[in-house]
């Protein structure tokens, strides 16, 4: 879990739930032995300023094309190949254009339901802030929408979504991501 900034206690409390140990990530040696890690929500250029410090960002940016990783919100920031709205900088590991900030303001943050591939009943998903996915590449499989626009994403070991799943009593999202981080052959 990368606790740098951000939500990252609400994900370990959800990964207990589902009889998961975590460890918290605030060194690059901090990842050494990790099945999987979470890059949670949170400011995504505070955590750049922190990942910039010590060499983190480029070893973080090697981690997480070869281990099995889950984005939220901030995260998913992180992960995109693309960042606009402004352009930052990002590990360039997920296929996909985010736009920062697209749902508005704190103040416009909003809980839907939604119909994903994860199957009945549909999903909450609570959106802070969120970015839009405004454009996948042709390996990234769309797992829920919003409004016409992906909302959760998986491509290879990769998981994102612009949604906080950790802020909901479903714990499908993240059964999906221990379903990747125990998956034959990632290591």
């Amino acid at each position: 879990m990368l606790a740098l900034q951000g939500a990252y206690d609400a994900h370990v409390r959800t990964l207990a739930a589902l009889g998961a140990t975590s460890r918290l990530v605030r060194l690059p040696l901090d990842l050494a032995g990790l099945d999987g890690l979470i890059l949670p929500g949170g400011e995504s250029t505070t955590m750049l300023h922190f990942l910039e410090r010590n060499g983190f960002f480029e070893v973080l940016q090697t981690y997480v094309k070869s281990t099995p990783t889950f984005g939220t919100c901030a995260g998913a920031i992180l992960l995109a190949t693309r960042v606009e709205g402004p352009a930052q900088r990002s590990l360039g590991a997920l296929d996909i254009t985010v736009e920062r900030n697209a749902y508005g303001r704190q103040n416009d943050s909003s809980i839907l339901t939604a119909p994903t591939s994860l199957g009945d009943p549909p999903l909450e998903m609570v959106f802070i802030r969120a970015p839009r996915i405004t454009r996948t590449g042709p390996t990234v499989e769309t797992l829920a929408i919003r409004d016409g626009f992906p909302t959760m994403v998986r491509s290879g070991l990769i998981l994102a979504a612009t949604f906080h799943p950790e802020l909901s009593a479903d714990h499908r999202v993240h059964q999906l991501f221990l379903t990747l981080v125990r998956s034959p052959g990632h290591r």
